[in-house]
């Protein structure tokens, strides 16, 4: 590697989360596309924030468009790499509390990528 190449993390999306993404309107997938790359080279994108409930290393990011709001979360804990657990537009319409299925889905999700690596891993 030379001097001036930055390491890259992996990235990978679990579940339906690519497919999921791929339906947000292009503003967003853009928006969203180059945050994701942001973390993949080590940065923090200025959307991202953490993820409460399930400790540290768990992110999500979030764009608003047209008044819908979008959101991606995502962990850097297995070997600092990026995977994508869950990528949803936010339906709730009781303030800004996340519905409990998408949280659960994201819950499971990180469970089995954890249990993945921990089984690689020996």
């Amino acid at each position: 590697m030379t001097r001036f190449e930055t390491p890259r993390r992996l990235l990978f999306w679990e579940g339906s989360a690519k497919r999921d993404f791929m339906e947000f309107p292009l503003p967003v997938r853009k928006e969203l596309g180059v945050a994701l790359f942001v973390v993949q080279v080590g940065g923090a994108p200025s959307k991202t924030r953490p993820w409460k409930g399930l400790g540290p290393g768990v992110y999500e990011l979030v764009d608003d468009h047209r008044g819908d709001t979008y959101r991606a979360v995502y962990t850097l804990r297995i070997a600092g790499n990026v995977h994508v657990l869950h990528a949803f537009q936010k339906k709730s319409k009781s303030g800004t509390k996340t519905p409990k299925a998408d949280v659960d889905l994201i819950e499971r999700r990180l469970k089995v990528v954890l249990e993945r690596y921990r089984l690689t891993r020996g």
